[in-house]
C-alpha cells in the first residue's frame, strides 16, 4: 500500500491482537464497514500464534477498505509484513535509524503527554500525526498521565500535523472535546467491548461529526 498523502481524520480503531482471533476479525469486518481514519495493532501479542500472520490479515481487511494499520512500537515487523507504519509510545533513541531502515512510504505517529517537547520532536522529524494521551481516566491507558486540555491547545500553536485523542473517550464524555480542536479520536474498549460494535462505531462518528459542525460554525 502506498503512502496516503494525507491521513484522514476521524475514528482512530486500537486492536489488541491478544483477543480471540476469529472474534476479533468478527469484530473488525463490521466495523470497517463504516469509515475508519486508521487502525493500530496494541503491542499486546499473545506469547503464541503467528504475529506475521495475524498482522497480515488485519492488513487485507484494512486495505480492501483503504485503511492503514500501524504497529505500535513493533517497527521490525514492517519488513515481513503489509503494515503501512509505526506508533510509538515514546521517542525512540534510535529513530533515524528506524526511520532509515524502512520504506519511504512508511508513516509514523507518537503518543504525546503533557510534554510539549514531544510535539516539537515530532513536528521537526516530520512525522504524520500525535495522539494525546490519556484524555480521560482509562483502563487501558493507566500508564498514561491525563492531559491538560490547554496543553493541546498550545500544540496546535507548534505543529499543523493531525491531533489525535485517546484514553477512556465514551460516549457519554466525549461532548467535554468540543472545546478543543482535534482531528480524530482513539479507541479501544468503546468500541471492541461492545456487543455491537457496528453501532458503536456509528455513534462515535456521529458525535465526532457533532463537533466538527459545531465548532466550524464558532
Amino acid at each position: 500500500m502506498t503512502k496516503i498523502a494525507k491521513l484522514r481524520g476521524g475514528l482512530y480503531l486500537v486492536l489488541d491482537p491478544s483477543m480471540n482471533n476469529e472474534e476479533l476479525f468478527a469484530k473488525l469486518k463490521t466495523i470497517l464497514e463504516e469509515e475508519i481514519a486508521i487502525v493500530q495493532i496494541w503491542d499486546n501479542f499473545s506469547s503464541s500464534g503467528d504475529r506475521v500472520k495475524l498482522v497480515n490479515r488485519i492488513c487485507d481487511m484494512c486495505h480492501s477498505r483503504n485503511v492503514p494499520v500501524f504497529l505500535n512500537n513493533n517497527w521490525h515487523l514492517m519488513q515481513s509484513t503489509y503494515a503501512d507504519g509505526v506508533h510509538f509510545d515514546a521517542i525512540p533513541e534510535d529513530f533515524e535509524y528506524i526511520k532509515n531502515d524502512l520504506s519511504s512510504d512508511c508513516m509514523f505517529g507518537i503518543t504525546c503527554t503533557n510534554d510539549l517537547s514531544v510535539i516539537s520532536w515530532a513536528d521537526e522529524k516530520k512525522l504524520d500525526y500525535v495522539s494525546f494521551c490519556s484524555i480521560f481516566p482509562s483502563q487501558t491507558s493507566n500508564s498514561c498521565e491525563l492531559v491538560s486540555f490547554d496543553t493541546i491547545r498550545k500544540a496546535r500553536e507548534i505543529t499543523s500535523m493531525p491531533i489525535f485523542l485517546a484514553g477512556g473517550i465514551q460516549h457519554q464524555n466525549i461532548k467535554e472535546l468540543e472545546s478543543i480542536e482535534f482531528e480524530g479520536v482513539a479507541v479501544v474498549s468503546g468500541i471492541m467491548s461492545s456487543e455491537n460494535p457496528k453501532q458503536a462505531t456509528r455513534e462515535y462518528l456521529s458525535e465526532l461529526k457533532r463537533i466538527k459542525n459545531e465548532n466550524s460554525n464558532d
